[in-house]
């Protein structure tokens, strides 16, 4: 297998456990298999014969619950596995691995209860509770197969994934609890059923007293009443013996529309490759504390709020709030502060806001941040302005790195393996181990250094990686295989330079045609956020008769910012035209209070596209708060009016 990166820096020890995993990938991943504890290992590192691409350790047998919690019990039984801290709900809790394991434990035999045996699915509808962690690795410890959809998604796309994922059982809570109200989960949950062809056997409810649910006789269940019937009937259930190809979970696409798009998750691979990440990328010791402020409801929740730090016998933080107004926007420093944190993982969105709202770090010296090791990001771009406002106020190392809810984990990243590779502004570094990536143009035709195309991993993808869709393996090869054959294609765009540093420039749609010039938004928007008075930005491509395409700046201005609305737009264009050049033809800034995103903080560009289009639109199932593209809507209107 050739290897697809050739760096300046070839004497850095990660160049070489990098080429190591693309010309011998069994021999890497069978060393990085070690770290897991097997009920019987593999002797097929890989099977090229095996599924839509090959498969990994097609005969080795696991249990993702007995790596995560049991086999910790016994060393470290009493260390806090989970670290819940809710300023919405007022309330904390710290939960031990002992603990979780009895938790964990009589919520699998809950489940066995009502009939849900290895291979079926268990719907979790959920906030972030710790009753969500322990439902997922409760499905994992009985062989059920957890689908997780973010808690309070409208009852429309709630319906499609029970309709896909067929799941015997639904897991929920009475309501979540936003900043400013309480989302009650049990109409929408009624409504889904209602809506869906598939009807659940059997909905368990946690009542939360910000709001009782009302339960339905027949199909709905009390958490806590069947807990405590598990509990004085002395049940518990055992880990089931999985084969690693099984699969661990199923998890849609955020923004799917129409039928559902449900990424499989394989058991043995996932533990793998998140086995080596905790240690080998983040750089994190069993025993530390590791917050990765995102939702289970997400695929970064999945794999390091839940999975990886427990695999790796860490304290992971449970967070249930946002980054600003809970109460302010020292909300981050505070639970930093509070547990030790080690290592932060977070969405660059959650700094701007923090940055818009406390430009100068005041809320930070209100904290003692010594615990903290790095910081990193991912979800969104990470501008390089944004990196150094956060490497200035946190005085560690600031690191993006990019991965896809299909790929599970990190592409590309900056390990610790050895020190640290120098860090570029604008690059998240280097690939990981087994993903051999290129740069191809719209033929499938590789491209050389510094040249912008389709960034695409060569077969087969690593472990941990989506082996296929749920039931849907032609959907998968058409949607992810098709395009260029032998590879899997990322649809993001992007380059590697001459040191093989790989820079993202956001989605293949994000690449704008300006009168026949193919122009990166992410270039523009890194050019933008370089401004002084400008705290977060977008760049859309909006349909010109004359051009095709001509960029539009939409941008979110500091709280103290400088100058005038005008004066501001006159600034950024001047700077664009002279960074980028008069062919990007940028003249239009539109200043609005707030960026329309989701609740994983990605800024939803291809809507606003779509309101300054004129096109038919309607609100994604992800927003965050509808009320921001009314917002858009109206500021779109006013500049078309000028």
């Amino acid at each position: 297998m050739e290897t697809a990166l050739t760096l300046a820096i070839d004497t850095h020890p990660y160049i070489q456990a990098y080429r190591h995993s693309l010309e011998h990938p069994e021999a890497f991943w069978a060393k990085a298999a070690s770290a897991i504890d097997w009920v019987r290992p593999p002797t097929r590192i890989f099977d090229a014969d095996a599924g839509v691409y090959g498969r990994w350790f097609v005969d080795g047998w696991c249990n993702a619950c007995y790596n995560a919690v049991d086999r910790h019990v016994a060393t470290r039984g009493a260390q806090t596995a989970i670290l819940y801290d809710s300023p919405v709900a007022g309330e904390k809790r710290s939960i031990s691995y002992a603990q979780l394991q009895d938790e964990v434990s009589a919520a699998g035999a809950m489940l066995q209860t009502l009939g849900v045996r290895k291979g079926d699915r268990v719907l979790i509808y959920m906030p972030m509770i710790p009753e969500a962690v322990i439902a997922m690795l409760a499905c994992a410890r009985i062989g059920a197969v957890h689908s997780v959809v973010f808690g309070g998604f409208a009852a429309k796309e709630l319906a499609a994934r029970i309709d896909d994922a067929a799941p015997r059982v639904v897991l929920s809570a009475s309501c979540g609890i936003e900043t400013r109200r309480i989302v009650p989960y049990k109409p929408l949950l009624d409504e889904a059923i209602r809506q869906a062809n598939h009807v659940p056997a059997a909905c368990v409810i946690l009542q939360r007293p910000q709001a009782i649910a009302e339960l339905n006789d027949g199909r709905d269940h009390d958490w806590a009443a069947m807990i405590e019937a598990i509990r004085r009937a002395g049940g518990a259930s055992a880990c089931e013996p999985m084969l690693a190809t099984d699969p661990l979970y199923i998890l849609y696409t955020s923004g799917t529309t129409g039928n559902p798009k449900g990424v499989v998750r394989d058991c043995g691979g996932y533990l793998v490759a998140l086995q080596w990440t905790m240690r080998h990328l983040y750089g994190v010791r069993p025993g530390e504390t590791f917050w990765c402020a995102s939702d289970v409801g997400w695929v970064v929740g999945h794999s390091y709020i839940v999975y990886g730090p427990l695999l790796n016998g860490c304290t992971t933080v449970l967070y249930e709030g946002k980054p600003v107004g809970t109460p302010d926007a020292g909300a981050f420093w505070r639970v930093i502060s509070d547990y030790g944190v080690a290592v932060l993982f977070t969405a660059p969105t959650a700094l701007r806001v923090i940055r818009r709202e406390d430009p100068e770090g005041n809320q930070r010296e209100r904290h003692h941040l010594y615990s903290l090791r790095a910081l990193f990001l991912a979800g969104e771009r990470a501008d390089p302005d944004t990196v150094q406002w956060a490497q200035r106020q946190l005085g560690v190392p600031v690191i993006d790195h990019w991965w896809q809810t299909e790929t599970g984990w990190c592409i590309v990243g900056n390990p610790v393996v050895g020190d640290r590779l120098p860090l570029k502004a604008g690059s998240p570094t280097v690939p990981m181990p087994g993903y051999a990536l290129h740069i191809l143009d719209a033929d499938g035709q590789r491209l050389g250094a510094n040249r912008m195309g389709t960034i695409a991993i060569k077969l087969p993808l690593p472990p941990g990686n989506l082996p296929t869709l749920w039931r849907a393996d032609a959907r998968f090869r058409d949607a992810y295989l098709g395009t260029f054959p032998g590879y899997y294609n990322t649809a993001d765009a992007g380059f590697i330079d001459e040191d093989g540093y790989v820079f993202v420039m956001g989605r293949t749609d994000d690449v704008i045609n300006v009168a026949g010039h193919r122009l990166s938004t992410g270039a523009m928007e890194e050019v933008i956020a370089s401004h002084a008075a400008v705290a977060e930005c977008a760049v859309i491509g909006v349909r010109d008769a004359l051009k095709g395409e001509t960029p539009w700046g939409v941008v979110v201005l500091k709280a103290n910012a400088a100058g005038t609305p005008d004066a501001v737009e006159q600034g950024l264009v001047a700077l664009v035209r002279e960074r980028i050049g008069p062919v990007a033809t940028f003249k239009r800034v539109v200043v609005v209070p707030r960026l329309p995103k989701t609740r994983s903080g990605k800024i939803l560009r291809s809507t606003m596209k779509r309101i300054a289009d004129e096109e038919d639109w309607s609100i994604p199932a992800t927003v965050e708060d509808p009320e921001v593209l009314a917002e858009i809507v109206a500021a779109f209107r006013q500049v078309r009016a000028t």
